[in-house]
């Protein structure tokens, strides 16, 4: 259950794609369930989340889908790593490039449709589970300790701040801490100690 891919896969499609798209528009109401999924480590505080975050239409939150992955003016939440990890904020810095010759020696070949860097946020959970589904638990460890959890918990902290039209990506960045914090734990995951610049 602790390496189930649903979640992943549920996380990664709504951090990832449109709310009207057809990946993420019929996930929305079945967020009422995903507290059965996972062993989180506050079930309660997760149903009673997964509650409210099932209750939006896909049409409530595409203003709020565009300010944070599209960019009305200044993002206030970049989803790619390297804006955190590389000194002058910049995509496609030397984390994305040590992140894109991971995904080589893993025979990945991220196909975007927005052709953005493939340290996407959405995008690298989409590569946990087709890495999970190959039974490569060293390759899943190495995904998230040396290019994921660096700077994935400043992202969602950015996410849960940010004013937006409807709370679904700020309570969903709250249970997506709570999801890799739980694999953290339980998995002895060590996250590679990174500088942040953001």
């Amino acid at each position: 259950m602790l390496l189930d891919t649903s979640i992943p896969r549920i996380l990664g499609a709504c951090f990832y794609y449109s709310p009207k798209s057809e990946q993420v528009r019929p996930l929305i109401p079945l967020l009422a369930d995903i507290n059965k999924l996972f062993p989180w480590s506050n079930n309660r505080k997760i149903e009673n989340l997964t509650k409210k975050i099932a209750t939006f239409s896909a049409e409530s939150l595409q203003y709020d889908y565009s300010i944070l992955f599209e960019g009305q003016g200044v993002m206030p939440a970049p989803p790619w790593g390297s804006v955190y990890l590389d000194r002058e904020n910049s995509l496609s810095g030397e984390s994305t490039l040590a992140y894109r010759e991971f995904l080589a020696k893993q025979n990945i070949v991220m196909s975007s449709e927005q052709r953005e860097p493939e340290d996407q946020f959405g995008l690298m959970l989409l590569a946990l589970v087709y890495i999970l589904e190959q039974g490569d638990k060293p390759a899943a460890r190495t995904l998230l300790e040396q290019h994921l959890l660096p700077w994935a918990y400043r992202y969602l902290e950015l996410v849960q701040t940010t004013k937006l039209e409807n709370n679904f990506y700020s309570i969903l960045a709250t249970m997506t801490i709570d999801y890799l914090k739980t694999l953290q734990t339980k998995l002895k995951l060590i996250p590679a100690r990174l500088k942040l610049f953001r």
